[in-house]
């Protein structure tokens, strides 16, 4: 087979991509932990900080879009307790992170600010953990792929597919955070009220992460 045949036989048809592409924007449109977190670095130290979460978000993504391209998905897919650990993790960390943002809330008006680079790792580890993408990827992703040709090239076009999707979106929250931070955080007040906020958001999304079966989610 030729490389043009071989790139015909694997490539998507145009309504497979384009069913993919819709889902992928519902799913990175929605609110959940990669959203809310990009979301709120953004609000609380601005521009670079929310533009180093989304980072942070996207590597996680590309993990897990790397998984599924050499079958640890599937394994993990086959795996209720391994699922269910997932889950389980995912739940501890939202919650430990609504921990810390109310704490940090709380703080004087000059706390010392988190660096970029740990932003950019809790943001690797939120998407790592989040259960949403988890099961779009074990569970969804396959859906769209013909096990008649090689798997890894079909995920490999859907995840930049997926990513590229992602990244629009998540710029899109961050130059809105940002806008929204200059017009409206000025005070310590408001600071503090959306840190609140996003604490209480991390809480009950680990919340109903823990308790809310997997298939459910």
């Amino acid at each position: 087979m030729g490389g043009e045949d071989w790139l015909e036989a694997v490539m998507p048809t145009p309504t497979t991509l384009a069913l993919f592409a819709l889902a992928t924007l519902l799913l990175a449109a929605s609110p959940g932990p990669g959203v809310l977190y990009v979301a709120a670095r953004t609000l609380s130290q601005g521009r670079r900080a929310g533009f180093a979460s989304m980072f942070g978000i996207e590597s996680g993504e590309v993990v897990w879009i790397a998984a599924a391209a050499t079958g640890v998905a599937a394994l993990l897919a086959a795996s209720v307790s391994a699922l269910t650990a997932l889950r389980f993790a995912g739940a501890a960390y939202l919650i430990y992170l609504g921990v810390q943002r109310w704490r940090s809330a709380d703080l004087p008006p000059t706390p010392a600010r988190a660096g970029l680079g740990r932003i950019y790792l809790q943001g690797v580890v939120t998407q790592l953990l989040n259960p949403k993408v988890a099961v779009f990827v074990v569970a969804f992703l396959p859906q769209f792929l013909d096990p008649a040709h090689p798997i890894a090239p079909q995920v490999a076009l859907l995840g930049v597919v997926y990513v590229a999707i992602a990244v629009a979106v998540d710029t899109t929250y961050v130059l809105a955070g940002s806008l929204l931070a200059k017009r409206f955080m000025r005070s310590r007040l408001a600071q503090r009220r959306a840190g609140q906020v996003a604490a209480a958001t991390y809480i009950a999304l680990g919340v109903a992460a823990a308790t809310t079966g997997t298939r459910r989610i």
